[in-house]
């Protein structure tokens, strides 16, 4: 089977997803299509044709992928269409997360070539797989890519495909948000960045006042990484307590896992 261009859909708030997505397009050689949810979630149903390649790439929240991301997932429907399912996560564990994307993907008309979770920096511990993506993860995207992109050649169609198995459990583990939260210091010049950038609203400027609503943040870290004077930060005691505990347990290098 042939594909003729692809499509990708992510989500990055910190940028280490968008590196790993970069890293698959560098490797295909066709036209792309980018649906980037931190900019625009996807609103309305999208028919994705047979000979188009989609590949997803989600990070991990808890153990799931962003609630926000998977209603845009929703939205895309395949028609027999190949696909790629990628989830990002920081050293600690991808749980129910990559299993989650390649089952949405296989219920609304997708086959799954491959399946991947890789390893980058930890969103609210940056200490933890700081340097990852690193030069040796981004080559192995490239090998995963390639192979699927192989195994899509050697088929003849898509009857009776079995795509690989992935860990994970169903029914998926509860969405959670952690209870730290992003807030800005004392030297904050209320620039209205944060935002804007902010993909669930929760962030509130008022004159030289600025409020994060806590039902509403998802600790995605948008906000974090576009300051331009870095006075977005999680802090307080709680998470100075929790960030040592965090840092010596999952402090350790995992590798990345691939399923074909």
């Amino acid at each position: 089977m042939q594909f003729n261009k692809a499509s990708f859909i992510y989500f990055s708030a910190t940028g280490t997803t968008r590196r790993i997505v970069r890293a698959v397009k560098n490797t295909l050689p066709v036209g792309k299509t980018d649906y980037n949810l931190l900019r625009k979630p996807v609103e309305q149903e999208v028919q994705v044709e047979s000979d188009n390649l989609m590949v997803v790439a989600m990070p991990v929240y808890n153990g799931r992928i962003p609630a926000l991301a998977a209603e845009s997932l929703r939205r895309m429907r395949g028609q027999g269409t190949p696909a790629i399912a990628i989830v990002v996560y920081g050293n600690r564990e991808y749980d129910d997360a990559l299993l989650e994307v390649k089952t949405m993907l296989e219920e609304q008309g997708f086959f799954v070539l491959g399946a991947a979770a890789f390893i980058a920096r930890h969103s609210i511990f940056p200490e933890v797989a700081n340097e990852r993506p690193d030069a040796d993860d981004l080559a192995q995207v490239s090998a995963f890519t390639k192979a699927c992109v192989k195994k899509l050649a050697d088929l003849q169609s898509a009857e009776g495909y079995k795509a690989p198995d992935v860990r994970g459990n169903i029914p998926f583990m509860p969405l959670k948000t952690v209870p730290m939260k992003p807030s800005s210091g004392d030297d904050c010049d209320f620039c209205g960045i944060c935002e804007k950038i902010c993909p669930v609203q929760a962030i509130t400027i008022d004159g030289d006042e600025i409020t994060t609503d806590p039902d509403r943040c998802i600790s995605c870290g948008a906000c974090i990484s576009v300051c331009p004077i870095e006075t977005r930060q999680y802090r307080g005691a709680d998470y100075e307590k929790f960030r040592g505990k965090f840092i010596a347990r999952f402090g350790t290098r995992r590798e990345n896992e691939t399923y074909l």
